[in-house]
């Protein structure tokens, strides 16, 4: 019987032809061609064009109905009669709030899709507020602050004096945290070459490992076109008059200068960016001068003898001269630093450093036959910090990564991805020492889509150690240990309407202890770091509901977004005040200053839940453009540790709230297009910190002369027990589509405010602006 039926089947089988459809998927203003178009078949065939925009399909039933589609990209269906060669050409969606993001998934997806809560900062609001570095431009996004250097999203970070960060930074999809210190150098990266900011919120140590507890801020650079693109900017700004003359030492206001300029242009097979940006400020703090000089671009090319490889390599160079401003003189003198202006003095704060950073990064994109991705990044990261004569007189670490990645999508609409990364540091240090680490992990994250539903589940094992120590990333399940670390997250996302999207996340991740965290020695003015080899890493885990709702009024597209989230973090590293004799000394009256002072420790447990609101829209209501970006967030930051002792250090401790937090923080900014006139307002609100170091406020030797590590603060705490609320405004004229003249002010009512304690921020500041853009 068997045998029969097989050779019924192979009598029937000649009779099923399969025709093939071959296309190619091209842009219809650029005529470039467009890679992961999707191509769905009334029959029920699926593919996606690959790296040259062409795809290949199989039907056995004409006429047939093609449906194209591609975020960004209006969607289109043609109806075939027959197999045949042809030529798509896709329209560009109208200007929409609808974009698409990259960094949540490790993948292109519309941004209402992402089941965790992401903001997209553009190009064009940077550079019309005349913004030079990216920790101004993330301050601007809801739910996000920025504190002398160093970035918390929804409370998750606090002050750590520039040591570590709790959020990612990532260019191009590559981690760029300081190796040494663990920060993100935020002043250099070239935001003139990025597309635009994409700001994930929660924790994602999954796809991207250690540091993405609290977050991740990405950028990815532009890529070039054949038409050709060219930016360019150039801004002159000068600082006013505070409101309290005591403020002021200047004869003659300082100003600051910048630059930047972008081309790039894809000519064939061959394809090139280049960017360059400059910038100069006397600075509104006393000696806190800044003078800085970056060139990066991309070289890219798409061989014709290998289909669907893209080779290429992206560069970033920068060289600087700060002056670093630390401590202030007392309230009444906040623009001017402790100790006097002479670095080498024992008792100023203040310092001047040379430095370069400069990262390679080369990388290969293929598609194979079976349309599997495969993508292979790498990274040459140097970090240098030093004085006047020897520009590696502090530090010199370098990173060395490198990521692969593979990616299926299979026609039952899951996608699977899997990779692999691997990254040393070396680091050369007068004040941390000389240290080498490597950081390895395996991650994969498998992707279902039903109907209206999508389920992520992913996982990562993270892989640590540092010098000859034992591995970090130990992990203890019963009697046996691990040498890796697990951490998982899941999603889901659920279209109700069709502009109705629904989310729910989970999400673990871990950071390990910087080599700064553990072996800083220093001090300056009245405080002292020690160093604290035994620090362990520290864990969390975020997870969040929400809601996206999409309005539209004719061509004008809204975006609301509602979340509710709480984080919980375990092993908090926080610099704690004590006393830190080691056992070999014995304490007396005349050494007890010596060992007072500030050490990283395992010190806290937090949890932080909170509401967050935001609106954003983008498009036109009649001749009238309106683009707006609004915010507000609402966290309750608990300290869950009830050791007394602990407590007893916070500057009020009737209040368990964690230190260097606030409760309240709103964001807004709204800019009105009208033919070629441009107005533009924005403003920033943060409640009042309650909680900060006590040591900070008191008086550290109460018996002999008042000694004060910052004399005045708490006076000026107590005196200034409201929130921070700033304004921005700017006009601007636009000539022939090309030339915009922009005259930006920013701190419109010249407010006096501090990001963290004894750091006043700048007064009312004003900007002239010409930006320059031509295409083709």
């Amino acid at each position: 019987m068997i045998r029969k039926a097989l050779l019924l089947l192979c009598m029937l089988l000649p009779g099923i032809t399969f025709s093939q459809i071959e296309g190619m998927v091209i842009d219809n203003e650029t005529n470039e061609p467009i890679i992961g178009v999707k191509i769905t078949s009334t029959a029920g065939e699926k593919t996606i064009s690959d790296d040259h925009g062409r795809f290949f399909l199989k039907s056995t039933v004409f006429p047939v109905a093609l449906t194209i589609s591609m975020p960004t990209y209006v969607t289109d269906t043609i109806v075939l009669s027959n197999a045949t060669s042809i030529t798509i050409r896709l329209k560009v969606e109208v200007r929409s709030i609808e974009s698409v993001v990259v960094t949540a998934s490790r993948r292109s997806q519309k941004v209402e899709e992402v089941p965790i809560s992401m903001e997209i900062i553009k190009p064009a609001l940077i550079s019309n507020k005349g913004i030079t570095d990216l920790e101004k431009a993330v301050d601007q996004s809801p739910g996000v602050y920025a504190m002398d250097g160093q970035v918390s999203i929804r409370g998750g970070g606090g002050y750590s004096y520039g040591a570590g960060s709790r959020v990612l930074l990532l260019w191009n999809g590559i981690p760029m945290l300081s190796p040494d210190i663990g920060d993100a150098k935020w002043n250099s990266i070239p935001m003139e070459n990025a597309s635009q900011i994409e700001i994930l919120k929660g924790a994602s140590s999954v796809l991207y490992g250690s540091g993405a507890l609290n977050g991740i801020i990405s950028l990815n650079e532009r890529e070039p076109d054949k038409k050709g693109s060219f930016n360019a900017t150039i801004q002159s700004g000068v600082y006013c008059d505070p409101k309290r003359e005591s403020l002021k030492w200047w004869t003659k206001n300082p100003t600051f200068h910048s630059f930047d300029v972008y081309y790039g242009k894809m000519k064939n097979r061959f394809g090139y960016t280049f960017s360059a940006n400059g910038f100069t400020s006397d600075g509104f703090r006393k000696g806190e001068v800044e003078d800085r000089a970056r060139l990066s671009g991309s070289f890219l090319f798409k061989p014709s003898k290998i289909e669907n490889l893209k080779a290429g390599v992206f560069y970033n160079l920068q060289y600087q001269y700060v002056g670093a401003f630390i401590l202030w003189e007392s309230d009444s003198l906040g623009y001017i630093a402790q100790g006097g202006m002479d670095p080498k003095a024992s008792s100023s704060t203040i310092s001047y450093q040379k430095a370069i950073r400069a990262n390679v990064d080369p990388y290969l994109k293929y598609v194979d036959k079976w349309n599997n991705k495969h993508e292979l990044k790498t990274r040459y990261y140097l970090v240098t910090t030093g004085d006047l004569t020897n520009i590696y007189a502090s530090s010199k670490a370098e990173l060395y990564y490198a990521n692969y990645q593979f990616q299926r999508q299979f026609k039952n609409k899951t996608n699977l991805i899997v990779g692999t990364t691997l990254s040393s540091n070396q680091i050369i240090s007068t004040v941390f020492g000389n240290h080498s680490s490597i950081n390895s992990g395996t991650y994969a994250q498998y992707e279902l889509k039903l109907k209206k539903l999508e389920v992520t589940i992913g996982g990562r094992f993270e892989y640590f150690k540092l010098d000859e120590q034992e591995s970090d990333s130990k992990y203890t399940i019963g009697k046996t240990t691990f040498p890796v670390y697990p951490v998982i997250r899941t999603g889901l996302h659920y279209k109700l309407a069709n502009y109705t999207h629904l989310r729910a996340s989970f999400g673990q991740g871990i950071r390990f202890p910087s080599v700064a965290e553990r072996f800083a020695a220093t001090s300056t003015g009245g405080v002292v770091i020690f160093p604290n080899p035994d620090v362990r890493p520290e864990t969390g885990w975020a997870a969040e509901i929400g809601m996206k709702q999409i309005v539209k009024i004719g061509d004008w597209k809204g975006m609301i977004d509602v979340a509710g989230f709480i984080n919980q973090y375990d092993n908090m590293m926080e610099y704690t005040f004590g006393i830190y004799n080691p056992d070999s000394v014995t304490l007396t009256p005349s050494n007890l200053t010596d060992w007072v002072g500030f050490k990283s420790k395992n010190a806290e447990k937090a949890r932080i839940t909170g509401v967050e609101f935001s609106f954003n829209s983008q498009g036109k209501i009649g001749d009238i453009e309106i683009i707006s970006l609004l915010g507000y967030t609402y966290m309750n930051p608990i300290s869950l540790n009830t050791n007394p002792e602990y407590i007893s250090m916070f500057s009020d401790t009737s209040r368990n709230l964690l230190k260097y937090r606030f409760k309240h923080l709103a964001k807004a900014d709204i800019e009105v297009n009208y033919k070629n006139f441009s107005i533009g307002f924005s403003s920033r609100y943060n409640s009042y910190m309650w909680n900060i170091d006590k040591v900070f406020e008191e008086d550290l030797d109460p018996t002999a002369n008042e000694l004060f590590v910052l004399p005045g603060l708490k006076e000026y705490r107590l005196s200034h027990q409201v929130g921070s609320l700033v304004f921005d405004a700017r006009i601007a004229y636009t000539l022939k589509k090309k030339l915009r003249i922009g005259l930006i002010m920013n701190n419109v009512f010249n407010a006096e405010y501090v990001s963290r304690p004894a750091d006043l921020q700048p007064p009312r500041t004003v900007i002239f602006q010409l930006q320059y853009k031509f295409n083709g």
